[in-house]
């Protein structure tokens, strides 16, 4: 009866869970801990199924002194590594001749340590990239107080590659506040209703200047009707302008960005009406093995080219973040040699 009563007790449990009694061996465990920690782990000694020093200090310490013990035990499922928190607490009158017993659960924080070293890499990225200037400036400081004093032609080229330096630090500065602001509204979906066809015009006229002296013809097919969609109309710029001014600075050696706009009435994508917009370069294309990471914070496919051109590395981020609080969609294709598509897809 007493062992039914515990298996119902460990099943109930919302994470896997085991017992372990005084003499050390394992006397039930939940569906969940079967399938963490093996299914044939039943009668063993705990210390042939949890052989982590930590966790069989903090087991072993809880059997005998009978307080709360916690440990972390570090594993990998297959596909990444995982962390749980070991949570020990001592059961009087279980166990053999009802001499106690010590439940074992296993709270899964793996999501937890991603997110502490999400926020270690982040401003290690952050540190980096504005070091770099930084550098660069206080060692052209140094040099117009010092041995170019005089020299008016070093004191002009110096005070141009600052200028340019300073112009790097702000647009990171600005992206920055940018990324903050959209992961804050990421989840209040946009109420407005916005006209693409006009956002999207408006955002070529802006970036024409950059085509005709990147040597680039750019141009916008659209449906003759204009296509409208629930959105925000400052963001949904900031994605275009994003992506076609990506184009062509690093698709412009094909020697043309198109822009095109496309409405249904059922989109696979979105399950639903939609509008897509494809920006569709000729370039040298990315790579297939960095597209699954370019909407990464700070991850860059060419990082000499990026930097060159005054790229930040958080565009895409910003543009990911864009389309999911506009519960869209982002595709991207590529290959080398055969240039890019990067694809908007946003419900109507």
């Amino acid at each position: 009866m007493q062992n039914d009563l515990i298996t119902e007790f460990l099943a109930a449990v919302p994470l896997p869970a085991l017992l372990v009694d005084q003499t050390e061996r394992i006397i039930a465990a939940n569906p969940d801990a079967l399938t963490l920690l093996g299914q044939q782990i039943t009668g063993r000694h705990f210390a042939t199924i949890l052989r982590q020093p930590t966790v069989l200090d903090a087991i072993e310490a809880a059997l005998r002194d009978k307080r709360p013990h916690q440990a972390r035990m570090l594993s990998n499922d297959g596909a990444q590594d995982t962390s749980y928190d070991v949570i020990c607490r001592y059961v009087n009158g279980i166990g053999a001749v009802n001499g106690g017993a010590v439940l074992i659960s296993f709270q899964d924080v793996t999501h937890l340590e991603q997110a502490v070293q999400m926020r270690r890499d982040f401003v290690a990225n952050v540190s980096h990239e504005l070091r770099t200037p930084l550098t660069a400036l206080m060692g052209f400081i140094e040099t117009l107080r010092g041995p170019a004093r005089d020299d008016a032609g070093a004191r002009d080229r110096f005070l141009g590659i600052m200028e340019g330096e300073a112009g790097r630090m702000n647009r990171l500065v600005g992206d920055l506040l940018s990324l903050n602001r959209v992961e804050t509204e990421e989840r209040v979906r946009p109420k407005d209703t916005v006209n693409l066809t006009e956002t999207l015009e408006a955002t070529i006229t802006s970036l024409r200047p950059l085509a005709d002296d990147a040597q680039v013809k750019l141009s916008l097919a659209a449906p003759e009707d204009p296509v409208f969609v629930v959105g925000d109309a400052d963001q949904l710029r900031q994605v275009f302008t994003n992506l076609i001014e990506n184009a062509i600075k690093y698709g412009g050696s094909g020697g043309r960005v198109d822009a095109v706009l496309s409405a249904s009435d059922r989109d696979p994508a979105v399950r639903g009406p939609a509008a897509r917009v494809q920006v569709i370069d000729k370039g040298p294309g990315i790579d297939p093995v960095h597209l699954p990471r370019l909407t990464e914070r700070f991850y860059r496919a060419d990082n000499h080219r990026s930097r060159e051109l005054g790229g930040t590395g958080l565009g895409l981020a910003i543009v990911k973040h864009i389309i999911n609080r506009h519960r869209g969609r982002l595709r991207v294709e590529s290959e080398l040699g055969q240039g890019s598509v990067f694809t908007v897809i946003l419900p109507k």
